[in-house]
């Protein structure tokens, strides 16, 4: 049990591949990624995360406010997970062209596609997207960059996922049954391994939720709060199967992670209650039970001092809005 893994579990990501783009030299394109670009796919998406893998070539890429810009070449992923917009190209310096303007839809029904450029050295690349509930994804959103680069050509489970990502691709010309399904799991694989790389990179002296994974016993009580949210946890059973003191871990915790224990695991509760009154028709104390609370008016409380408004207000919003879509 980690906790990486147990958080990936409950966000559910929704994930896929849907743009594949050819540039040749001298080429450059302003990106503004956001829900509308996979709203045909996902049209209820809350926090969409975009991609790039390249497959061949090489380019640079930069966000606004950045002080450079970032090289990548075959083999690198480029992610954003806070959807900024981008500038990507051959060079940077050149007239960007609006991603959009370019995009042609695919005659075969498969990924729509890009194909753009001065007739030069050729790089292409394919978009993907990672959709999650935005209050769930929060604690590791929170701890990303605005621009992310995983050389994933230098991962350990990499190379065989970017060579059936090219085949996966290639087949959407001719798709046959099935290869949606695969390209969402190889989308989900290269998030996966995004941020396993990112972990391993992190710098000692780092803070946030991936620097608590680091650490053996706070990343250990992460993982029990995210495995089993509706025990009754208090700081002394954390520490006590951390091997840790109250004290120490509550200490240790907070530094990491920037709040106590008992907080993050409330959020987390109230996250996960939050996505059950919108998806299913679950009694609300059986909701109020499975994330931790002995009875309905507790739950309540707590739920209006998260969300602003009580569980059965906020469930008929969500419901409202979801019908609108």
């Amino acid at each position: 049990m980690d906790a990486l893994s147990e958080i990936l579990k409950a966000l559910r990501l929704n994930s896929g591949i849907f743009l594949e783009a050819e540039f040749t030299a001298p080429w450059c394109i302003d990106s503004a990624p956001g829900k509308d670009d996979v709203r045909h796919i996902l049209p209820s998406a809350e926090h969409v995360t975009l991609y790039h893998l390249l497959t061949e070539g090489a380019c640079s890429a930069r966000i606004p406010g950045a002080t450079g810009a970032v090289a990548l070449e075959a083999g690198d992923l480029i992610m954003f997970p806070h959807g900024d917009g981008h500038r990507i190209g051959s060079d940077l310096q050149l007239a960007p062209v609006a991603a959009e303007t370019l995009v042609m839809p695919s005659p075969e029904g498969g990924l729509v596609r890009i194909k753009h450029g001065g007739g030069g050295a050729r790089t292409r690349f394919v978009c993907g997207y990672l959709a999650c509930d935005s209050r769930l994804c929060k604690p590791l959103l929170d701890a990303l960059p605005r621009m992310l680069k995983v050389p994933m050509g230098q991962g350990p489970a990499s190379a065989w996922i970017i060579d059936t990502l090219r085949r996966g691709a290639a087949e959407t010309h001719a798709p046959r049954a099935g290869a949606d399904a695969v390209l969402a799991k190889l989308s989900e694989l290269l998030f996966v391994e995004a941020m396993r790389y990112y972990l391993d990179s992190l710098p000692d002296n780092e803070r946030g939720w991936f620097a608590g994974l680091r650490d053996p016993q706070v990343s250990r009580a992460l993982a029990l709060m995210h495995a089993n949210p509706g025990r009754a946890w208090t700081v002394d059973d954390l520490g006590r199967e951390s091997g840790l003191s109250r004290s120490s871990l509550a200490e240790r915790f907070a530094a990491l992670i920037g709040e106590p224990p008992m907080q993050y695991l409330t959020r987390w509760r109230l996250a996960l209650a939050a996505r059950a009154l919108k998806e299913t028709r679950e009694p609300m104390l059986r909701i109020a039970e499975q994330v931790g609370y002995e009875s309905e008016a507790a739950f309540n409380r707590a739920f209006k001092r998260e969300f602003g408004m009580p569980p059965a207000t906020w469930r008929r919003h969500s419901n409202n809005i979801r019908t609108q879509e």
